[in-house]
């Protein structure tokens, strides 16, 4: 019979007294510690009561001590639940001290949905030297612009020097890479100083290839039943999946308690599989949240079916999370900027009429038949706060898995992207920026990995042949073109050039406007989604009514050539009175060094909706006039 329990503290865990090594492991019959500086390895003790569990108290460990685990007398190997991997996966562990760090976050309240604005970045990408320390330097300019919280991508160590994150293999240590355990709860405690939270993205559905030893101390940790289109599922609801869930629980919750980490992104939700009674999504919450112990936090899903159970109350049967991500409106936009329409753009037109359904609902699938599957996608939002929806124009899914990587403002012109830009931040739903796109950054964000050659090598022909499928890559050739993953050269172009948002400011500029407008302005910092309406207003056009009980404003946006403004339903017929511009993309201040001067019409101009031409590849904000 399985414990229902949560198990003790898995890995070493450290006291100026002793440290007590604690380890679950069904397959060897014997475990013996191996620690640096001694010579013969020291016997683990199984616990009687929990089969699989073994422990061993050790006194006096420095920290920073290196250690493994003998199986059956083979290795050392890692330990899976290790702090710390200083000389990479395949190397021993080291012991961390994480009660020594002095916190400086005490007056802290976390985070909540209401008013956030995130920011996605990788730590290796982000800045020249690529560390946790280096972007903290950067903090300052994230506070200037108005978003609130950052999102780190994953930061589990992972093979090789460079990697996205999501083939990490040792889940509770922070890349070394990146800098120590120590770096990381720096940039958290420096970013709490400067009013911005911390999200980190974790990735539960499967583990990387290469330096997964999971196998080894257990087969029970992975199962057969699922598949992942990355690799084997972890087993959350087989006969013996307890330490499994433990191990992953265990995980999120040392990111809370001893990171001080605000929320957590969970990837690729739909591939978690679980037939449980308590899916493991739901526990990963719950167990998180108490060990905030009264921090706020928030803890967001990744979900490519559009499933609302994510963030219905557990108390509704659902499982408790405070967001998704809505990709609906990065796909329904794009394909309005771009007119790309192959593989999941298919499913999009790129009309006014989907885009605003899609800010009025959060999501545009909501049972209705995918035209590229032919079967129904997502399930109906109801009563669902805007807030807890996630809206972006990029990130790093929808740049790094274009064949080029190449950003919007690559691909679309710049007047049309600061008008997605408008209609992205004064949508009701939380916005989420990708690093860079703040300043229309020049650098691709590539796929880049750093495994052994034999894994590098299958890699790189994997990458370039899941294009296959696309019509501009079904020559070889253009194939052979893709950059190459392992290729370092692929991971240094995607470094953001910073020189670039002095150089465009006018982009800068216009994304900290629409963000203290975001966060101050009386109507769009307080009405949700309920209190919104979005309808088709022009061919390439969506008009947003965001209001209170005393006032409104009103967000034309076309991403397409000039048009007069069409008025036809009821809402849109109540409010058409004078109205004047609060702040126009088209205004000079927001271009960029390249671009022609085009039209403008001045803030505070009055204009009459019902003999209005909408400007090419602008969005307006209104408010009455008077």
């Amino acid at each position: 019979m399985q414990p229902t329990q949560p198990l003790p503290p898995l890995g070493a865990i450290w006291s100026a007294a002793a440290t007590t090594f604690r380890l679950w492991a069904t397959a060897p019959h014997r475990v013996q510690l191996v620690l640096g500086g001694r010579a013969a390895p020291l016997a683990m003790q199984p616990d009687p009561g929990l089969p699989g569990l073994w422990a061993l108290d050790v006194p006096d460990i420095p920290e920073g001590t290196r250690y493994g685990y003998l199986l059956d007398g083979e290795g050392p190997y890692p330990d899976p639940c290790s702090r710390f991997q200083p000389d990479g996966v395949h190397a021993l562990s080291a012991v961390v001290a994480p009660g020594r760090y002095r916190w400086s976050d005490d007056g802290w309240p976390g985070l909540t949905m209401d008013g956030l604005a995130i920011y996605e970045l990788h730590i290796g990408a982000f800045t020249p030297a690529g560390t946790f320390a280096a972007a903290i330097e950067r903090l300052d300019h994230l506070r200037d612009l108005g978003v609130t919280a950052i999102e780190l991508m994953p930061v589990a160590d992972f093979p090789g020097t460079r990697n996205w994150g999501y083939d990490g293999v040792a889940l509770y240590a922070p890349a070394r890479v990146y800098g120590t355990p120590d770096d990381l709860r720096r940039l958290v405690d420096a970013a709490h100083a400067r009013g911005l939270g911390v999200i980190l993205d974790v990735v539960y559905n499967h583990l990387g290839p290469d330096g997964n030893y999971l196998r080894l101390f257990s087969p029970d940790y992975f199962t057969d039943r699922y598949r992942t289109p990355w690799g084997d599922a972890l087993n959350y609801d087989g006969s013996d999946s307890h330490a499994t869930r433990e191990y992953v629980l265990q995980n999120a919750t040392m990111w809370i308690r001893e990171y001080h980490i605000d929320g957590l992104r969970l990837d690729a939700t739909h591939a978690i599989y679980d037939s449980s009674s308590r899916h493991i999504v739901a526990e990963i919450a719950a167990r998180a949240r108490a060990a905030a112990d009264g921090r706020r936090i928030v803890v967001i899903a990744e979900n490519e079916t559009n499933d609302t159970r994510l963030i219905r109350p557990v108390a509704d049967g659902g499982y408790g999370l405070d967001g998704v991500w809505a990709d609906d409106f990065h796909h329904a936009v794009h394909t309005a900027l771009t007119g790309e329409n192959e593989g999941y753009y298919a499913d999009y037109d790129g009309s006014p009429e989907a885009i605003a359904a899609t800010v009025q609902g959060g999501f545009l699938y909501q049972g209705q038949p995918s035209p590229r599957t032919g079967r129904p996608r997502g399930t109906l939002v109801t009563d669902e706060p805007g807030t807890a929806f996630v809206f972006c124009l990029q990130n790093h899914d929808q740049i790094g898995n274009r064949a080029f990587g190449e950003r919007l403002t690559a691909l679309a012109p710049p007047d049309a992207v600061r008008a997605a830009t408008a209609l992205l931040l004064c949508a009701p739903e939380t916005p989420l920026l990708f690093m860079g796109e703040e300043f229309a950054a020049s650098a691709p964000f590539l796929y880049f990995t750093n495994h052994n050659p034999e894994l590098g090598r299958l890699v790189t022909a994997g990458r370039r042949n899941e294009f296959s499928a696309f019509s501009q890559f079904r020559d070889p050739a253009l194939r052979a073109r893709i950059p190459d993953p392992q290729a370092v050269e692929t991971f240094l172009r995607s470094k953001l050039d910073w020189h670039e948002a002095e150089r465009n400011a006018g982009m800068l500029r216009l994304h900290r406007d629409l963000l203290a407008l975001r966060h101050a302005d009386p109507v769009l910092s307080r009405s949700g989604r309920a209190e919104t309406r979005a309808a088709a207003c022009g061919p390439q056009a969506v008009v947003v009514l965001r209001q209170t009980e005393d006032d409104v404003r009103l967000l034309l946006c076309n991403l397409g050539e000039a048009a007069p403004l069409t008025l036809e339903t009821p809402w849109m017929m109540a409010i058409a009175m004078p109205l004047r511009i609060l702040l126009s993309t088209a205004d000079p201040a927001y271009r960029l060094p390249e671009e022609a001067a085009g039209t403008h019409m001045p803030a505070s101009a009055v204009i009459d909706l019902h003999n209005f031409t909408l400007p090419a590849r602008t969005a307006l904000l209104l408010a009455r006039a008077g």
